[in-house]
């Protein structure tokens, strides 16, 4: 499973709790995926000054990698990162259908995202906070994905992430992970030949413990996840 290999060694080389994981594919089959994995850490910097050296910290920049792997549909995809979050102990797993941000009157977010995205600064974007990339093929990732539109998935991990200590999640084992497979199935896509309907779609794995109310639901969940799964239309 390239995902999972690509995030272990990641972890492993830079020692860091992880924020959040993305990974962004076009609509077309056999093209090469990003995976952007989200850091929780900061870098200091000594500045001299009249008064004196001050200290300044910046984020630690995202890191993008492409994985190349052949697939015909998009199911295939999304199945092997529902497996990939499931592991890792993620909540939820989120994923987003974007438009073309080329078209005419597209905000300069959309494209700002698009481009992060991928692995790329915008011109717009603080150059200081760009990824670190490894991204071969990004300026023709990004034409297609401009003209087509593109899927991204988002999930934040336990294990290896800021999120464990905090999580109260009772379908987790000890250290934040779940044994796979995921037991959920992929949703319908929406019309994949050109993404123009944004549009949200949000798995749900996690679950609270047999003796914890459901915030605003007055029942008490059993010891099976929640299969939950909310499908929202129009993102902007």
């Amino acid at each position: 499973m390239e995902f999972l290999d690509a995030i272990e060694t990641q972890m492993i080389a830079n020692r860091l709790p992880l924020a959040g994981i993305s990974i962004a594919a076009l609509p077309c089959a056999d093209t090469p995926m990003v995976l952007s994995l989200h850091w929780h850490g900061f870098i200091e910097h000594e500045v001299e000054t009249e008064s004196g050296p001050q200290f300044r910290y910046e984020a630690v920049p995202s890191s993008c990698l492409q994985i190349n792997r052949r697939w015909r549909e998009l199911r295939d995809i999304e199945h092997t990162v529902m497996d990939v979050a499931w592991e890792l102990g993620s909540w939820d797993l989120t994923r987003f259908e974007m438009r073309p941000c080329m078209r005419p009157g597209a905000p300069t977010q959309e494209a700002i995202e698009c481009h992060l995205a991928f692995g790329q600064p915008h011109p717009y974007f603080n150059a200081e906070l760009a990824p670190v990339s490894e991204v071969q093929d990004a300026e023709d990732l990004l034409d297609t994905a401009g003209r087509r539109g593109y899927l991204l998935w988002r999930f934040r991990p336990v294990r290896g992430g800021v999120w464990e200590e905090v999580s109260d999640d009772a379908s987790l084992q000890p250290g934040g992970y779940r044994n796979p497979p995921c037991p959920q199935i992929s949703c319908e896509f929406g019309d994949t030949r050109c993404l123009r309907q944004p549009r949200r779609v949000v798995y749900r794995f996690g679950y609270f413990g047999e003796n914890t109310r459901h915030i605003g639901s007055g029942r008490q969940l059993g010891e099976q996840p929640c299969a939950n799964l909310s499908v929202c239309w129009g993102l902007y």
